[in-house]
């Protein structure tokens, strides 16, 4: 077996399960899931009714690279989007299955284990960064590091997973002089991009576009799984350092990642259409205006500047407040505690709760008046 599994931590959701598993909720509460992203609002017929249509591609084999015409509609997306000149869809574009698996196979791609190289995780973070560094023989690092030597590859998130936070041109100027300065790629998970309640988050290639730079040690993830609630398409792309998607492209082809041909045809109605990406917003703001004044003391927590999610601080223990409230009001919530890592300072997930807003808006309020209520036992 390969030793390196060994390193690997539990998966937040397994942590939960262990958490919370000699618990009897009560039965005349109906069970509450915030715990997991999954989006539950539908997947919309322009999807569906694609995917339908090429059916008859399930009997070819599809190209890694993906068609033209998906790497079309992709780069025009982009340049719409972020107000940026047009990549270049035969060498800047590359079709993946979902940004998760992306995220994990280009840290096996652009690390050189043998240089003893490091990757640098935002704290709290998504969890796969973290797996892609441990078995690609590399050393994760938590936060800003105080030494830079060593690292190869930096994993931003904006917005960020759990916290919401968006990052600024100032962030990104300065996260690319230290890139200039130590030669690490950029890998910038965007799969939350596309839900916002005020102005459109700033992306990466918009941020190099803005200070007049280069695409060089920089590639963007992104996902239709949330811009467009199809998380069971398993589809997204890379863009970027045309150096970089070429090694990549090289990668997966060994590595068997192409994506279906109805699940492309799908994926380019998806890319190409605005309008349910915007009713996916109104959906999440009615969300986030009726569930923000549900937030009461002494629990705290603010409006993010995108993605679905509450970041609520606890009075007590975030993980015993999460086995409580499922124990005693039956709505699971995820401690933040298990998605960060213990620092110097300290782990910044502690007494804090992630609370995914992707159930029906009744469903997400009742969950939050049961949480106040069990705050108010406390």
């Amino acid at each position: 077996m390969n030793p390196l599994l060994e390193k690997l931590q539990p998966y937040p959701f397994e942590k939960l399960r262990a958490l919370t598993a000699g618990n009897t909720p009560p039965a005349s509460l109906p069970p509450i899931n915030l715990q997991i992203g999954e989006p539950r609002h539908p997947t919309p017929a322009l999807v569906k009714d694609a995917l339908a249509r090429a059916l008859d591609g399930l009997a070819s084999y599809p190209l890694t690279a993906g068609t033209p015409e998906l790497r079309d509609a992709v780069a025009s997306w982009l340049a719409r989007r972020y107000g940026i000149a047009r990549p270049d869809p035969a060498t800047q574009v590359l079709p993946v299955n979902g940004s998760r698996e992306a995220l994990f196979a280009f840290a096996q791609t652009v690390l050189d284990p043998t240089r003893q190289a490091k990757v640098v995780c935002p704290n709290p973070f998504y969890q796969i960064y973290e797996g892609a560094a441990l078995l690609a023989g590399a050393t994760p690092l938590y936060g800003s590091p105080d030494d830079w030597a060593g690292v190869q590859l930096v994993y931003a998130c904006s917005p960020a997973n759990p916290t919401g936070h968006v990052m600024d041109l100032d962030e990104w100027r300065a996260l690319f002089e230290l890139a200039d300065r130590h030669g690490f790629v950029i890998a910038s998970d965007e799969c939350y991009s596309e839900i916002y309640c005020g102005e459109p988050p700033l992306g990466a290639l918009q941020a190099a576009s803005r200070l007049k730079r280069s695409y060089d040690r920089l590639v963007v993830f992104s996902s239709l799984s949330k811009r467009s609630n199809a998380p069971g398409m398993r589809s997204g792309f890379v863009a970027g350092d045309a150096r970089l998607i070429r090694k990549f492209l090289l990668y997966r082809t060994y590595h068997g990642s192409a994506m279906s041909l109805p699940v492309q045809a799908a994926s380019i109605a998806a890319w190409n259409d605005e309008a349910h990406v915007e009713e996916n917003r109104r959906l999440y703001a009615e969300k986030y205006r009726a569930a923000l004044p549900r937030v009461r003391a002494p629990l705290r927590t603010e409006m993010p500047g995108g993605g679905f999610y509450l970041w609520i601080r606890t009075p007590i223990d975030d993980a015993e407040f999460a086995r409580r409230l499922h124990a005693q009001y039956n709505v699971l919530v995820l401690p933040g505690s298990f998605l960060a890592r213990n620092t110097a300072a300290g782990n910044p997930g502690a007494n804090h709760v992630r609370v995914a807003l992707v159930p029906p808006l009744a469903e997400c309020l009742e969950a939050l008046d049961r949480m106040s209520r069990f705050v108010e036992s406390l």
